[in-house]
Order: C-alpha cells, then structure tokens, then sequence
C-alpha cells in the first residue's frame, strides 16, 4: 500500500516540475522581451519578473524536482525497476532534465545579474526541449519493453522535427504581423 502512496505522490511531484519548468522557461521569454521597453516599463517588469521567477523556483519547481526524485528513487528500488533495460532509457532522459533543471537556474541567476544571453526566440525552443522529453519519458515507461526502439528513436526526432517547426512558424507569424 505505502508503494501506491509514493507513486501517486510522485506523479503529482513530476507534474509540478513540469509545469515550473515550462512556466520558468514562459517567464524568460517574457523577462528579455522587457529589454526592449522604454526604461521605466522595462524596469518594472524586470524587477516583477525576477520576483515571479524568484517565487516559481524556490517554491515550486526545485522543491518538486528534489521530491521527484527522491519518490522515484524509492519506487526502483522498490521494484527493482533498475535491472530493466527501460529504466536506464528512463533514466537517460531524467538525467537529461536533471540538466535541463540546471541549465535552466543558471539562466535565472544571469537573469539576476542582469544578463541576458539567450534571445527569446533561443528560449522559445528551449522550452520545446523540456516537451521532448517529458514525452520521451512518458513513452518509455507505459511501453517498457513492449517499445521497439527504433520506432521509438524515429517517432521522437519526428515529434520534435513538428514541434521545433511550430516553434519557427510561430515566429515567423509574429514578426509578419509586428511589421
């Protein structure tokens, strides 16, 4: 029974880095489009922005991350999950969002510092990133082994193909309409 309880608390974990991730990432885009506001509006949504990037990280989306984690390790040791050959494809991509996570507070520390390395299209396809694999991620574990890899590799560099598309169609829309 304990075994359910940590499951459940772990999806619920995983759903609110997800969301914390996705909306951080929403939030840095907002944050360098600032930089091109007259000066009083930019820098009262820059000091706004860091506020809620502050707030959505340290409350939210670490806190989650660690707590997914720490559910996650449970449950493999508990079903000996790690002697699968799926669980370490898992654990592939987690480890890629464990650095995506990280990748993600260095951004926001430069933010910090007033720093702006990435362009908000550059951030517009990071974002896209933590979709990737979050859905490479939900595919491996309700397939496990049913999953022919190679499907499974086409179907991924096909879904980001689309949506790393969609991404420029996007913006080549804005800047058609902001002319």
């Amino acid at each position: 029974m304990t075994y359910l309880y940590i499951k459940s608390l772990h999806i619920i974990f995983v759903v609110s880095w997800m969301a914390g991730l996705f909306y951080i990432v929403r939030l840095f885009v907002y944050h360098v489009e600032a930089n091109d506001k007259p000066e009083e509006e930019r820098l009262t949504l820059q000091r706004q922005f860091t506020l809620m990037e502050h707030k959505l990280w340290y409350i939210i989306t670490t806190p989650a991350m660690v707590l997914t984690v720490l559910t996650g390790l449970y449950l493999m040791l508990q079903a000996r999950w790690y002697q699968q050959d799926w669980m370490l494809v898992k654990l592939g991509f987690v480890a890629g969002l464990l650095t995506y996570h990280f990748i993600c507070q260095r951004i926001l520390d430069q933010f910090k510092q007033h720093i702006f390395r990435w362009s908000s299209f550059q951030l517009r396809i990071w974002n896209e990133l933590a979709t990737i694999l979050l859905v490479a991620i939900v595919f491996t574990v309700i397939l496990k082994s049913t999953f022919d890899w190679i499907y499974g590799i086409i179907g991924l560099i096909l879904f980001s193909i689309i949506i790393l598309s969609c991404v420029r169609l996007y913006r080549n829309y804005r800047t058609k309409n902001n002319k």
